[in-house]
Formats: structure tokens, sequence, C-alpha cells
């Protein structure tokens, strides 16, 4: 792949993981199944352990954890962590641990260090054990993990039950399909299984008011419409559905998405796919665009069909991008860390446009 080329790729899979991550596991049943029997890792690793920390001790060990695959008992305060959701090590950051394991983003933005997390992460460097939902299951075990935390993920039954033999695992959640789970849901899981949960709590509701502060602000935002949108090439676009992250982060600053939009999506996929004769369903009150370059910018405005929309014939339509700034990058993450830094980008940019 060309260098040109590689900042399309992270943003096709980083901006729609969950897109990505069905087409690779199309075949894949969601139905939940028993988990199975696990024994605990050995403790932390020295070439990158994990350093605990937070406002509060941790809640009285064992804690039980509810997830896809059954359910996990940690019998212990976990002291060396390895998360393999694509943005679980957000969470996990958040509250006071450094991940000794993670995920690979295309090699662009390996273990997610973006501007919220750098000072969290500071020197430290997790070992990448995987990319996407292939892991790498030698490095994991070399780790020597205590816990192993999945939820922004696919991982697959077989996956689970390998590195169950040899650490706790804490899979995706069951109430939701993969990549499907609410950013809350996510991070109680994670906040749980980490004896957190009175920080975790904290977090949340903290996130909970910045997102109020923005809808009290704004309250013109509830009257509107919107759509979050890519195009990944000539002629073909994607529009997110409401179980997105994206998604998700407008509805939360209070706007009103549209639900033609999850009625063109396949079923298990978080977005829909359109050809440009079915634009006009991106015809909303607000369009935003997220986008990997100028060149993608000046694609779509060019497209004769969507020159005909209101929502571009009048302005309405906001064109964000991914990298430089990370704005794109932060509401597609949607995590307790990324959050707070996409409100502040992106809402005075909502505001402009009347």
């Amino acid at each position: 792949m060309s260098t040109g080329a590689r900042p399309t790729a992270l943003v096709r899979f980083a901006r729609s993981a969950p897109r990505v991550a069905v087409l690779a596991v199309a075949a894949l049943a969601l139905a939940a199944c028993g988990g199975g029997t696990e024994k605990t890792g050995s403790s932390s690793s020295p070439s990158a352990p994990a350093s605990s920390g937070g406002a509060d001790k941790p809640a009285a060990f064992p804690v039980t954890v509810a997830h896809k695959y059954g359910s996990t008992t940690i019998d212990k305060e976990p002291k060396t962590i390895v998360t393999l959701g694509l943005s679980d090590q957000d969470a996990v950051l958040a509250l006071g641990i450094k991940p000794a394991g993670s995920v690979d983003w295309f090699k662009e933005q390996p273990y997610g260090k973006w501007p919220w997390t750098k000072d969290k992460w500071g020197s430290v460097k997790p070992v990448i054990v995987g990319e996407r939902d292939e892991y790498n299951i030698e490095k994991i075990a070399q780790l020597k993990p205590d816990l192993v935390i999945a939820q922004y993920s696919g991982m697959k039954k077989e996956q689970y039950d390998t590195l169950s033999k040899f650490t706790k695992v804490v899979a995706q959640p069951k109430e939701h399909p993969d990549y499907g789970a609410p950013w809350q849901v996510m991070t109680r899981q994670i906040g749980k299984a980490l004896g957190k949960d009175a920080e975790t709590e904290k977090l949340i509701a903290d996130i909970g008011t910045r997102f109020k502060a923005v809808r009290e602000k704004h309250p013109e935002f509830a009257t509107k419409t919107l759509a979050v949108a890519d195009s990944f090439e000539a002629g073909k676009y994607s529009a997110f559905t409401k179980t997105d992250p994206k998604a998700i982060f407008f509805s939360e600053l209070g706007f009103k998405l549209k639900p033609e939009i999850d009625g063109l999506a396949k079923p298990g996929w978080n977005v829909a796919e359109l050809s440009a004769e079915k634009l006009n369903i991106l015809d909303v009150d607000r369009l935003v665009w997220v986008t990997s370059s100028t060149e993608a910018n000046d694609r779509i405005k060019a497209e004769p069909l969507y020159k005909k929309l209101k929502v571009n014939q009048e302005k309405r339509d906001l064109f964000v991008p991914y990298q430089d700034p990370d704005i794109g990058a932060a509401f597609s993450f949607n995590t307790v860390l990324s959050i707070p830094y996409a409100i502040d980008e992106i809402e005075p940019l909502l505001a402009a446009v009347k």
C-alpha cells in the first residue's frame, strides 16, 4: 500500500470499525454462548507493566462480569491488563491503568495514542498484540496478563476459549451486537472488571454533564435532524446508523437521527451503503461528513446528485477531518476520554451552521 493510500485505509477502518469488522466476519452468529473455565494469569510483565491508580480504592474482589460468552469471575485486583477492543484502552487509561498490550490501528495510530490519551500514556508504550479482531495469542500469553478486556470488539468464541485457558477474559456485552454497545455499557463493564465501579460511575456522570451542558446551551439542536456520512471512493457513500459511536455522539448532543438510515443497513451492520442515486436520504438539517482528505471533500461536493440536495445548497453540511485536527477520530472513538475533546472541537462548528 502506498503512503498516500494509508490514511484512507486508516479512516476506512477506524472511522467505521463495525463495518469493516462485519465485512471480515459476516458469517459469524451473534448468539451468546457459555463461557469456559478460566485460569488467572501471573503477575505484571516487566516489559510492559500496567500501573494502577485512580481516585478510589478497588472494590472488594471477587467480581463477576457477564458478557457474550457467559460470565467471568475475577478473584483479585488485576495488575496486568491487555485490551483487545479497538477503543477499550481509553476507559482503562481513564481509570488510572496503562494496558500492557493493545491492538493496532493500521500502523497509523497504534494503541489509539491520540491527543486525549497522550498524557495518560506518558512514555509507556503497550505491546501491539494484534490488528482489529486478529489477535496474536502468543504475544498476549508472553505478557502474562491477569485480565484481557474485549468490549468494542468482534471477538469470536474460539478466541475467547483459547485466551481463557491462561487468563481471565471479559468479552463484549451480550445484550448488544458486536460493536453496537453504548459507550456507557462498555465503560461499566471495564470498570466492574477492574474493581472501580464508583470511579467509573463518576466518569460516566461527568460526561453526561458535558452533554447536558451542550443541550442546554443549544436547545435548537433538538429540533434538527442530523446524519453522519463518509465516502471512500467515487460513487460510493455510507451513512451511519443509530448504533454507531458517531451517531450516538451526535444524538447525545441533542440532535435527532434519521431512522430511515437504519432501515437501509444490512442486518448486523452499523452503516448503510448508498449509491449516488440514494444520496437524498442525507438531505437532513445537519449533515456531518467525516473525511480523510480534501480530495474526498472535493469529490463529494462535485457529485451532481449531491449538488441538488438542500443541505448542500444551503451550506448546512460540515466536512470534518478525521485527523489534523483529530475531531472525527474523537467522536468516532466516543469514549470517556475522547468525548470531552470531541465536544470542545465540534460544538463551535455546529453552532456556526445556520
